[in-house]
């Protein structure tokens, strides 16, 4: 099956139950899970209010600043400063945080994972990686700064504008053997995640 595509700038945004943010739905596997039975979860929040994070047992999650002045997380390990572009931070889904902004409002990245199924592995990418993820698995890629492209074993190009990308879902064939910018720009800068399942 062909790979799916999104734009962040057409994906809907669902407002937070108290008011502190919304979030864009990029993935969700199986199709039309919940909120209490997905595997895995990819999206795009809007963090524009200080406040908690919604907590989730048996979750794991990795969350990344896209942009804006970012927040201050607060939870039972300390504190940590996401205010670094493209600097991901993974943390359990039942700890309790709360966010404080350091500034304006701020998009996130964040991928959602059920620690008894699957995993995910969230990579920054900067200039030609190989696409490595295995038919079982599922991959997306966002590109985040500048125009990318995912090359095939056939040699056939799939364009990726910037705040765009495509995703497969698990036992889908990916014939990507490289993600790569369209030009070498030292701005380029793409996110790479591969979720994989884990032996039960």
């Amino acid at each position: 099956m062909n790979p799916r595509r999104f734009a962040l700038a057409e994906l809907p945004a669902t407002p937070w139950k108290n008011g502190g943010g919304r979030t864009r739905e990029i993935a969700c596997w199986p199709p039309a899970a919940g909120l209490d039975d997905f595997d895995w979860r990819v999206s795009v929040a809007t963090i524009a209010a200080s406040g908690p994070f919604s907590t989730f047992a048996g979750i794991d999650r990795v969350i990344t600043l896209l942009s804006g002045d970012g927040v201050l997380l607060h939870g039972p390990a300390g504190a940590h400063q996401l205010n670094q572009p493209l600097v991901p931070y993974a943390f359990a889904g039942e700890e309790r945080i709360e966010a404080s902004l350091l500034g304006d409002a701020s998009d996130d990245f964040n991928v959602m994972t059920r620690r008894a199924r699957c995993r995910a592995r969230v990579q920054v990418l900067r200039d030609a990686a190989p696409g490595d993820a295995a038919t079982e698995d599922a991959a997306l890629l966002l590109a985040v700064h500048g125009d990318w492209v995912c090359a095939g074993a056939d040699t056939a190009l799939m364009p990726v504008p910037a705040r765009s990308g495509v995703w497969w879902a698990p036992g889908e064939r990916k014939p990507v053997v490289e993600l790569r910018p369209q030009r070498m720009d030292a701005e380029a800068a793409a996110l790479w995640v591969v979720i994989e399942y884990v032996e039960t």
